[in-house]
């Protein structure tokens, strides 16, 4: 990539070539408009040149926002809309240099190919945390890649042959798993709470392969209810939507940490379905175990939700509204 200037107020920046342009422009050039919009230069792209006018400042500020994203549109690899504000968040934050350290990580590849990275610093500390730690806490507003970001890293984890098996587990009915009163066997019971955990294998493993490695055991999906009596050893296990557990379901299910695991608990402290008197398993371990050797507790907000846009509004709205009730 080189610069050229056409004039005081226009800068030329091409690119080595159209799949790199069609790459940073994004789907109909949503990326360029949002970056328009976002910095207040005109940046338009003729065939693969971009054309950027505006104030120096201005001009600099899109440049710093194309090198942050380089590792993505340099190698083809398509840029969202998503990736767009990210990177500009971290220039306005002054985060860019972690954002790079971020960019800069593979954690894995999906079936289709697609490369997965961390998209904001807090979940390149996250994902660290959970490598270095036995136990990792996610705690944090919806969107924001805690229980996704999990299972990426113990998938690849289980796949390296690092851990025999994977349980994936939650709370299976909200405030009060009474399996009972569901029609239908186990799996039939409790499909509906753990879809979110089976969409995230999907993306590593053949949906087809699946019902085998669960029949061998090697992947686990359960309600947490049916956790109790175990100690889970050489397992890498994922506890999601922990802020539905009880004090004493998040103690049983803690407990179950056997010999060379590690267990991710990730949660929602906002969306708590026990009621407004019952006290969260979540809240109530972030208090007890705050400072205990072993133990991460990685937290992430508004700025870290990796949802379509819109996401992220509707979390800060409530965020503002909650605050002033």
């Amino acid at each position: 990539m080189h610069d050229t200037s056409a004039a005081t107020d226009l800068e030329i920046i091409s690119l080595s070539s159209p799949r790199q342009a069609m790459s940073l422009a994004g789907i109909q050039e949503a990326n360029l408009k949002w970056i328009s919009r976002s910095s207040g230069a005109s940046v338009t792209l003729r065939g693969q040149d971009l054309y950027l006018k505006g104030t120096p400042q201005q001009r600099q500020q899109v440049r710093q926002w194309l090198e942050l994203l380089k590792p993505l549109w340099q190698t083809g690899h398509p840029v969202t809309v998503i990736d767009a504000e990210q990177a500009f968040r971290a220039l306005s934050g002054q985060e860019a240099t972690a954002y790079q350290q971020a960019q800069a990580g593979v954690l894995a590849r999906t079936r289709k190919g697609e490369l997965i990275r961390p998209k904001t610093p807090r979940q390149q500390e996250y994902v660290q945390a959970i490598r270095t730690h036995d136990l990792c806490f996610g705690i944090g507003p919806a969107g924001t890649g805690k229980t996704y970001l999990a299972a990426v890293v113990a998938i690849t984890a289980l796949q390296n042959r690092e851990y025999e098996r994977l349980i994936l587990t939650r709370p299976a009915v909200e405030a009060g798993e009474k399996l009972g009163f569901l029609p239908g066997d186990l799996v039939e019971k409790v499909d509906p709470y753990l879809r979110p955990l089976y969409d995230a294998l999907f993306e590593f493993i053949d949906p087809a392969k699946l019902p085998q490695l669960m029949a061998q055991g090697v992947i686990e999906v359960v309600p947490l209810a049916y956790m109790r009596g175990r100690t889970l050893s050489n397992a890498f296990i994922i506890l999601d939507e922990a802020q539905n557990t009880t004090p004493e379901q998040m103690k049983m299910a803690l407990t179950r940490l056997g010999f060379r695991s590690r267990m991710v608990v990730t949660g929602d402290l906002t969306q708590t379905d026990l009621g407004k008197h019952r006290l969260s398993g979540l809240a109530a371990a972030e208090r007890i175990l705050a400072g205990v050797e072993g133990v991460a507790f990685c937290y992430f907000d508004q700025r870290d939700v990796v949802r379509h846009p819109l996401v992220q509004r509707i979390v800060d709205a409530y965020a503002r509204y909650e605050s002033q009730q």
